[in-house]
């Protein structure tokens, strides 16, 4: 490989695991239905929900984050092998994160969507931890998102109870 073409693999691997993240975010996107900022506004919400803006903001960085976390851990690594249960955690926890959308604000159902969020809470945690065997930079990209998570999911509780 040419010293060109290091560069060039690392951008695209970037690129790849951006999109990636960025897809999983469109897919919750397209799956929860019409109007959920107002749907989410006619929930009863606990005093320390967030505001509906706030979602805007956050998850574009939080998905930013998880695709370098992964880019980062793969570029360190000697071989795709050699992280293959840390990516496969991370596409996984990616499908769920997807779902939780379209079973929360599509079909508001919001029990189901609390048990979907706590195995999201779990799979995030668990891809933290292998990502932390490998490459702490990557792993610490990652915790922010796993707060917003645990507070998503204390929120999805509290809407569950609300509502």
């Amino acid at each position: 490989m040419t010293t060109h073409e290091r560069p060039l693999r690392a951008w695209l691997g970037l690129a790849v695991f951006l999109a990636v993240a960025f897809a999983a975010g469109w897919v919750g996107s397209a799956v929860q239905g019409e109007n959920v900022a107002a749907r989410y506004l006619a929930f009863e919400r606990p005093a320390w929900a967030p505001p509906q803006e706030a979602f805007g903001i956050v998850w574009p960085v939080l998905y930013l984050m998880i695709g370098v976390a992964a880019w980062q851990l793969w570029r360190r690594s000697p071989g795709v092998g050699a992280v293959a249960t840390a990516l496969s955690l991370w596409l996984g926890q990616l499908v769920l994160n997807a779902v939780w959308p379209g079973v929360f604000f599509g079909a508001e159902e919001f029990a189901l969507a609390l048990a979907v969020i706590v195995v999201l809470d779990v799979l995030v945690g668990a891809t933290v931890l292998v990502f932390a065997r490998r490459d702490r930079v990557a792993a610490a990209l990652l915790v922010p998102y796993l707060l917003w998570l645990l507070y998503a999911t204390a929120l999805n509780a509290a809407l569950l109870v609300l509502n």
